[in-house]
């Protein structure tokens, strides 16, 4: 029998300590392992068939993923960013090019900036599960929520896409969304309650569970302070294709 290829790899944190993740998951004590990057993910990233299918990035992760049973399909959208980049540290390392703007004048500069320094964006202190519940500001009807992962992101996708055939004029982007992260209405979690309810849903209240889903997210924070025109300023860092395909 052929022995185990055995590969460099780092055991990582993940933004959400893993609470998010039911109790005997393997990414319950909030670690993930990750190999370092070698030719076999350049040839992933240089591939153009995946590039447009806009399935590379997760074809690339799935490829670096070391714990066993977990996959990109498994993570919530946090700890997938957090992944993200720290494969990119293990390949390139933490210094990465891009363009950023300044938030109010709109001036850009090309700076270099360190992805090491950007700081975990952590779940509450309370929080024991991907359970939320909140009482909405103008129904006053109690829902719960839960935070989504990658493959309710997939589900999701395709959920629209089938709409936008039958109906192009109209994308059903945000009710889809909220059909797939409310659990329950008022103790009712049936289906079919839950999406009567989110066709019905005021605005105020949609706003404001939006508000709490964004923060309520376990994240990387990608954001870091630059100085631009002689004023240092709070950008946020862009997601461009030097990411993960800097300049050789």
């Amino acid at each position: 029998m052929a022995e185990e290829q055995k590969y460099a790899s780092e055991v990582i944190d993940l933004p959400s300590e893993g609470k998010v993740y039911a109790e005997g998951h393997p990414l319950r004590d909030g670690k993930i392992e990750i190999k370092y990057m070698t030719a076999k993910e350049e040839d992933i990233l240089t591939s153009q068939n995946l590039i447009k299918k806009g399935v590379v990035i997760d074809k690339l992760l799935n490829s670096l993923i070391l714990t066993e049973g977990v996959n990109t399909d498994d993570l919530v959208l946090g700890d997938k960013n957090a992944v993200m980049v720290a494969a990119r540290v293990l390949a390139y390392g933490p210094e990465y090019e891009c363009q950023v703007t300044h938030p109010e004048t709109g001036a850009s500069i090309t700076t270099t900036v360190n992805l090491a320094d950007c700081p975990f964006k952590k779940l509450p202190e309370e929080v024991t599960s991907n359970e939320f519940e909140i009482k909405l500001p103008v129904s006053k009807q109690t829902i719960t929520f839960k935070l989504l992962t990658g493959l309710e992101e997939k589900k999701i996708t395709e959920d629209i896409k089938a709409s936008n055939k039958i109906n192009s004029q109209i994308s059903p982007e945000l009710t889809t969304r909220l059909r797939y992260t409310i659990t329950s209405v008022d103790g009712d979690n049936s289906q079919s309650t839950i999406n009567n309810f989110v066709i019905d849903m005021l605005a105020r209240d949609s706003l404001f569970l939006r508000g709490e889903i964004a923060r309520l997210s376990p994240d990387i924070n990608l954001v870091q302070d630059v100085e631009i025109g002689g004023e240092t300023v709070e950008v946020d860092i862009p997601m461009t294709v030097s990411f993960f395909w800097p300049k050789s």
